[in-house]
Parts: C-alpha cells; structure tokens; sequence
C-alpha cells in the first residue's frame, strides 16, 4: 500500500510539471539538446578564460623579468601589472558576452566603458605622480599631499563613473542633479563637519605647526601627533593623547614651542634686601652652566639679571637656553635648576625671603586705656600686667 501512495504522488508531480511547462510555452523543448548546447558554451567559456589566462600570465612573467627597466621609466611595476590585470579581466568579459550573444550595442557600450575607465586609472596615476613631485620640490607638508591625493581621488571616481554610467543611456544630467541636491541636504546636516574639515584644510595649507612640534592649543598643551581632516591629536607630558577639533584650532591663540628651534627658560628668582645681587649672581650661573642641558655657546650664554625691586625681595630672573630636543622635558629641567638654585645660596649664605608685614599705629588713642598700665608717666613701659580681676588679689 505504501508503494502504492508513493507511485500516485510522483505520477501527480509529473503532471503538475507537464502543465507548467506547457503554460511556459516550453513544453516541447528537447532537455538534451538544452543540456548538450549549455555544456559546449560552457566549455568554450573555459577555454576562452583559460586562452586570455595563458595570454596575461606570460605578459605578468616578462613584467617581471622587465621590472629594472620599468623602474628607470620611474613606473611602478605593481601599476602596470595592475593594467595588465585589468585588460585581461576587460577582453574575458567581452568574449563570454559576444559567446553567450548578448546585444552588440552593450558589448560595444562595455567596451567603451571599460577603455574610459582604463583612461581614468591611467589619468590618476600620471596626476598622483605629478602632485608628489610638486611636494616635493616644493616641501609641503605631507598632509598637504595625502589632502590633495584624496580630493584627486573622489573627483576622479565621480568623473569616471558618471562617464561610465552615461555609454549604457543613462540620463547623466538627471543623476548629478540628484547628487547636487543629496550634496545640499548632507551639507545642511553636517555643518559642524564641513566646518572641521574646511578648518583643517586652512591649517595644512597656513601650517601653523607640524608633526612633532610642541604647541600649547585652548590650555591643552603637548606633542603634535596628528593632524587629520576633522581634527587635531596631541600627546601631553602624561601620555595622553587628546583630541581637538580643527574649528576650534583655527579660531583659538596657538604657541608653538618648536617652531624657531631653542628656546629660553626664565626662572625667576627672589633675594633678600640685605644681599648683593652680584653675589647672587656669581652663585646662579655656575649652576645653569653646568646643567647638561642648558646651552652654553657664546649667542646663547645663561644670564641672571636684575627684573625689579618686589616688597620684600630683589627680584633677578635667571635665563637659560635649551635645544629643541628638549622642549619636552622643559618642566623637568625647570624643576632641576630651581632645585640646584636653592641649594647653592643656601651654601653661600643668601637669604631668599618670604613676604612679611610690619604693622605701624599711630594716634591709637582708642587703646589708651588698653596700654595705659604697661607704661609709667614718662612714656617708660612698666612691665606689670593689668590684673583683670581685683578681687583675686586677696
């Protein structure tokens, strides 16, 4: 019985075939052929790729065996096997579209396509070739050059896929009006973006400071690490890496410690009235002076001068030059010569003051009664102290 019900169901789904395949119109198609006409396009597909195979790999060996002289020509072998590639990968697909028939206005319209975007490649390198030898000629920045390769790059992929697009009938003028219009609303939608990015170019094209200069930027101060599109890296003395975006950059006051090379440390320094400032002199420049990283060359000798006359103390400042490797540790070597500073007036016998007050009272006759037993009659102080309580007397 179960065979039975196994044979009904396959003789219904044969039935169920049938009437499809008639109502496909196909009903009376020989499978065999179809199978045997599929096999043979198949097989001469694969000979196709395997001929056009064999064509790019003795092309990519003798590249290979060439590259000396491709150098010379200042091209980059990878860029011409990367052509190369491309070509191969061009003429298989029209070979299997002209096999498999389709339409000769679309194999011609890949064709064309494909030979454009070839154009194109060929453009961007030439173009990417040119702007680095203007950096270099010209020392720009760096990031300057990756900028204006990036900008190359998006204007390049838009112009070659509009061109592209446009040899299958395509309505060019209807699409970059749609981009125009998606470009007006992302505009609107990202304005803080745009404005970060706008802010960034103006700084790699000003440059006020570069990679690995040591700048001050809204009180952050630290290394320049990076200098991106929408912002700002830098690395403080504590290792911590901050981020600022490049409107803010732009529109605050910059320091940049590395820019004119050394710089100059400026430590001021407090004597007592009593003291000689030249002997307080002679005491500090030994001490910049033997400092190891304080530079001591005729343009760049340290100095202890003389900055003003304070309430309680000569005021000197002592000056001393470091180079621009050291800019990172200034605070470090400020702490070392105030250290050493403090150690060797203290051995010399210089007295650094600290702010006191001398206090005068004149006509104090409300204190009279007050002081009034403190003194005898001739103004002499008695030295008996006014008993609060008479009663403890007894």
């Amino acid at each position: 019985m179960t065979l039975s019900f196994i044979e009904q169901l396959w003789q219904q789904i044969l039935r169920n075939l049938t009437d499809s395949l008639d109502a496909l119109g196909v009903s009376q198609l020989e499978w065999s052929e179809v199978a045997l006409h599929g096999l043979g396009q198949l097989a001469v597909s694969l000979i196709l790729v395997a001929f056009f195979a064999l064509i790019y790999f003795c092309i990519y060996e003798a590249l290979g065996h060439l590259g000396r002289q491709i150098t010379r020509l200042e091209i980059s072998v990878r860029q011409v096997q990367a052509g190369v590639r491309y070509l191969f990968l061009l003429f298989t697909v029209l070979a299997l579209l002209a096999q498999y028939k389709v339409p000769l206005d679309v194999v011609q319209a890949t064709a064309r396509a494909g030979f454009i975007a070839l154009g194109f490649y060929v453009l961007w390198i030439v173009t990417a070739r040119i702007l680095r030898e203007m950096r270099i000629r010209y020392r720009l920045d760096p990031s300057i050059g990756q900028l204006l390769r990036n900008t190359l790059s998006v204007v390049l992929v838009v112009l070659a896929s509009v061109t592209v697009v446009s040899q299958y009938g395509f309505d060019v003028i209807s699409i970059v009006a749609g981009l125009g219009i998606v470009g007006i609303a992302v505009g609107f939608a990202a304005q803080s973006t745009l404005s970060n990015f706008i802010a960034g170019v103006t700084l790699l094209i000003e440059r006020p400071f570069h990679i690995g200069d040591w700048v001050r930027i809204n009180d952050q101060e630290g290394k320049v690490i990076r200098i991106a599109l929408r912002t700002t890296w830098l690395r403080t003395r504590d290792n911590i890496f901050t981020m600022i975006p490049n409107d803010s950059v732009a529109s605050s006051d910059i320091i940049n410690f590395s820019a004119q090379g050394e710089i100059r440390l400026r430590l001021p320094v407090g004597i007592a009235y009593k003291e000689s400032s030249s002997a307080a002199r002679e005491v500090i420049l030994p001490v910049l002076e033997n400092h190891p990283n304080v530079l001591t060359s005729p343009a760049l000798a340290p100095r202890v001068r003389m900055i003003g006359l304070g309430d309680s103390s000569i005021n000197l400042e002592a000056l001393a030059w470091i180079s621009q490797q050291d800019i990172d540790v200034r605070v470090r070597i400020s702490a070392e010569l105030y250290e050493s500073i403090k150690e060797a007036l203290d051995d010399a016998g210089i007295q650094i003051p600290f702010p006191h007050r001398q206090l005068f009272i004149d006509d104090a006759k409300g204190l009279a009664p007050v002081l009034a037993p403190f003194f005898s009659g001739s103004g002499e102080r008695t030295g008996k102290p006014p008993n609060p309580d008479p009663e403890s007397e007894s």
